[in-house]
């Protein structure tokens, strides 16, 4: 673009053009709900603003593609992938999508994800949603794509878009960047507003990227966090004034004397192929200079930390939500005469069973409207037990402990195949402490398992982002590991 080789409108084309051959034909892959109208014209202007000396930064150009719970207010819609949002566009951007137009970056389209973030029912196939069905992974079409920013992962994989926004309360960014062989940051609780941005958890919500390259993923991540804080979401007042360009952080070298702990109780089940995976990354680290810790235990009780966090999930589900569709008059829910609530939600859902639960319920919705307020002694006592022994008595602990730089694991296995009728399989899952705690993971590929992508997680204490990046993307130079999609059907039988 710098040297007028390429123009934004000819990138947008290319990556159209692409959506078409590969999500909307081809292997179908179902990772886009929509694209945006105004992309072309969005482009031309940003093409005007580079040829006469205007260039807002790396972004400036590039189209992005957003999951569909992050707000815009422009001629898309914003659904968290349910019929019941299905109307006009909400009345203003998610902070995270106005400071992404600011970076000069193109709102290309809104992608595919496990209906309402995978927080409707326990027995959920990833990746399916009301609007569009189900999502494929683009490794193993039969394979899930994990959620729940499912569309998100799967587009980043097979170059619909430059990187693509997702969303985290736990596990929902770094298990499809996962299971799609893709660079994925889950920011700390705070780094990134959460305004317009459908919610689960106010204490656990996250906005990031999914992208090819940590390179890619550091710079969208600059543009996300610039700026003040944002008086919509008081959780960004600690990093005001604190803009940090990530991809400073860059360094090959930047494994050298690090201190890595692995986290050994996280994933203990993952399996001879995860640990042979495992391993050579661990090797890989230790050629580039690290000093690796094995083991580094969570020192804590994590069982009972996740049986206090789906108490805080419910009860803040519920207050969160509301608040939130409070805000969303434009709305279908509300024009067929269904409050714009959670409960109004639920009636909806059960009033178009056909298309909402033809494969599972809203068991979830249910144990959440049963939920009190955000005042209630057990969702305080919830609160208090899942953070402190996942962060303070935790993740904290254990750095404090062996003096590290930061932990890793297992971001998870091999993908799972899709199963409709049952819902996902039980899986290898390493996200949930660091979830909790608000704390930041940078996953990346290591390795091909079967044919099947799986990566690393790095996570450490809240802020600890620079870190987390040095060492994901002194890695990723060292080992080189991600391999593209093919596309396959399924998976050869061995």
């Amino acid at each position: 673009m710098a040297s007028g080789r390429l123009t934004a409108t000819t990138l947008v084309q290319r990556y159209l053009a692409r959506i078409e051959a590969l999500d909307r034909a081809g292997p179908r892959l179902n990772a886009v709900l929509e694209v945006n109208p105004e992309a072309l014209e969005i482009a031309a202007a940003l093409d005007r603003e580079r040829r006469e000396g205007r260039v807002r930064g790396p972004l400036h150009g590039i189209p992005l593609l957003l999951k569909d719970n992050i707000d815009t207010a422009d001629r898309m819609m914003t659904t968290a992938g349910s019929l019941a949002l299905m109307g006009a566009a909400p009345l203003q951007d998610a902070t995270a999508a106005a400071r992404l137009r600011e970076a000069g970056a193109i709102l290309l389209g809104k992608t595919t994800l496990s209906e309402w973030a995978n927080f409707r029912s326990k027995f959920s196939s990833s990746g399916w949603c009301g609007r569009r069905g189900q999502g494929r992974n683009p490794y193993a079409l039969d394979r899930t794509p994990s959620g729940s920013s499912s569309g998100s992962g799967i587009a980043a994989a097979a170059a619909l878009c430059a990187a693509a926004l997702a969303t985290e309360t736990d596990g929902s960014i770094v298990s499809p960047a996962s299971a799609n062989g893709v660079v994925g940051i889950k920011p700390s609780v705070g780094l990134v507003s959460q305004a317009g941005v459908i919610p689960i958890s106010h204490t656990q919500d996250t906005v990031g990227v999914h992208a090819r390259s940590v390179a890619d993923a550091a710079a969208v991540l600059t543009a996300l966090a610039k700026g003040p804080w944002d008086p919509r979401d008081p959780a960004t007042r600690e990093t005001d004034g604190a803009a940090t360009d990530y991809t400073r952080f860059l360094d090959r070298d930047g494994l050298q004397g690090a201190r890595i702990g692995v986290a050994r109780n996280l994933g203990a089940d993952s399996g001879p192929l995860v640990e042979a995976v495992m391993r050579k990354a661990i090797h890989a680290m230790e050629a580039a200079g690290a000093i690796v810790i094995d083991p580094a235990a969570i020192p804590s009780d994590l069982d009972a930390a996740a049986e206090a966090e789906l108490e805080v999930l419910l009860f803040e589900f519920k207050a969160n939500l509301n608040s939130y569709l409070a805000t969303r008059q434009d709305v279908a829910l509300d024009q067929e005469g269904y409050p714009l609530t959670l409960a109004g939600l639920i009636d909806f859902n059960q009033d178009h069973a056909e298309q909402e639960l033809p494969f599972f319920g809203q068991d979830l919705f249910l144990a959440a409207e049963a939920r009190g307020p955000l005042t209630d002694p057990a969702y305080l006592r919830a609160l208090d037990t899942s953070r402190r022994l996942s962060g303070l008595e935790g993740i904290d602990q254990v750095v404090r402990d062996h003096r590290l730089d930061a932990l890793v694991a297992a971001t998870g296995g091999p993908a799972r195949p899709i199963d409709l009728i049952n819902g996902d399989a039980r899986a290898l899952g390493t996200s949930s402490v660091a979830a909790r705690a608000g704390y930041p993971i940078v996953s990346i590929p290591v390795g091909l398992i079967g044919g099947m992508p799986m990566n690393i997680s790095f996570f450490g204490p809240r802020f600890s982002e620079p870190v987390l990046i040095r060492l994901a993307f002194a890695l990723e130079q060292a080992t080189l590991a991600r391999q593209p999609p093919r596309y396959l059907p399924r998976l050869p039988e061995w």
